[in-house]
């Protein structure tokens, strides 16, 4: 027998009913701290700085328009090129050189040998030091006189370069700090490797594949999403190199500005920091936040749009 629905029942319910309106209400109640905070902090100061980089602004007078001014200053400053340039050689050679080396301390940490898990917290350890102790630690290090990577580099008869006083050399100090903290980044390739199923090895084994093979055609492919993740974070903290620009310049050059030796720490976020709270010009500085708010858009938009050529998902 085939019971009949009420008509009633057909009809397109129009409207909320109380009790759910109830759980709504709730619901907002409890997100509203998030939601206030997001408003506030997050919302509210990113709508400001786009009105302000169309002012003159000074933190002590009130903005007085100015339109597409500080933009077209902007466009013949020295400095905004030296941070650009400087900042593009930190995303472009550090981020996959580190990208690499997570990669592959993620590949040795994968081994199941005796003591792995000391292994892993050793080389997780740096990824926890606050950003000032690990540049002050880093400044010790490379002092060209009494710093353990020159005297390491005497004792082995190499050369011992004066690595925060030379401008060739600085920006190679950052990269060196990063590759001793990219253990947070093998550690997310350890727990993706792991996810990795043993029988493609296994069946890849069976018909004869080398490590190289099975490196390159199982364990990329599957950690391609990961890489993928690594690369566009990695990018967008490579645009706001500050903490480690500053400690390792020591605040000011003998030139007055910051950046170091010939403005070779010079990165985006130091110039806009100086543009800012140095010089108080606001107006400027919130019109430098938009362009790198612009760049680090598009570069993750084309990372992501190349992306469909080498990211390989589950199911794919």
């Amino acid at each position: 027998m085939i019971e009949t629905v009420p008509a009633a029942a057909t009809k397109r319910r129009k409207g909320w009913t109380r009790k759910e309106w109830h759980y709504f209400g709730l619901g907002l109640l409890f997100a509203s701290p998030w939601i206030i905070g997001f408003l506030i902090f997050t919302v509210y100061p990113f709508f400001s700085s786009l009105y302000f980089s169309l002012t003159e602004y000074d933190l002590f007078n009130p903005p007085r328009w100015v339109g597409m001014d500080n933009y077209k200053a902007i466009m013949k400053d020295h400095s905004f090129y030296k941070s650009i340039s400087n900042t593009l050689f930190m995303a472009f050679i550090s981020v996959p050189i580190t990208l690499f080396s997570s990669l592959l301390i993620a590949l040795l940490l994968n081994f199941k040998v005796k003591g792995i898990n000391y292994y892993r917290t050793i080389f997780y350890l740096p990824a926890v030091i606050p950003g000032v102790a690990s540049a002050l630690l880093w400044t010790w290090m490379l002092n060209p006189d009494f710093g353990l990577v020159n005297i390491f580099l005497r004792w082995a008869h190499l050369p011992d370069p004066a690595w925060l006083l030379d401008p060739q050399f600085t920006k190679p100090s950052l990269i060196l700090m990063g590759l001793w903290g990219s253990g947070a980044g093998a550690l997310i390739f350890l727990a993706a490797l792991q996810g990795v199923p043993q029988t493609y090895y296994e069946a890849a084994q069976v018909d004869g594949a080398n490590w190289w093979y099975r490196f390159w055609k199982i364990t990329v492919p599957a950690l391609s999403p990961i890489i993928l993740f690594q690369l566009i974070m990695g990018l967008i903290g490579a645009f706001q190199i500050f903490t480690e620009s500053y400690i390792l310049a020591g605040g000011k050059s003998s030139g007055g500005a910051l950046g170091g030796p010939g403005q070779s720490l010079l990165f985006y976020a130091v110039n806009l920091y100086q543009e800012a709270f140095i010089n108080l010009k606001m107006g400027y500085a919130s019109a430098l936040a938009w362009i790198l708010f612009i760049i680090v858009m598009l570069i993750t938009l084309l990372v992501l749009k190349t992306s469909k050529r080498w990211v390989y998902y589950g199911g794919e």
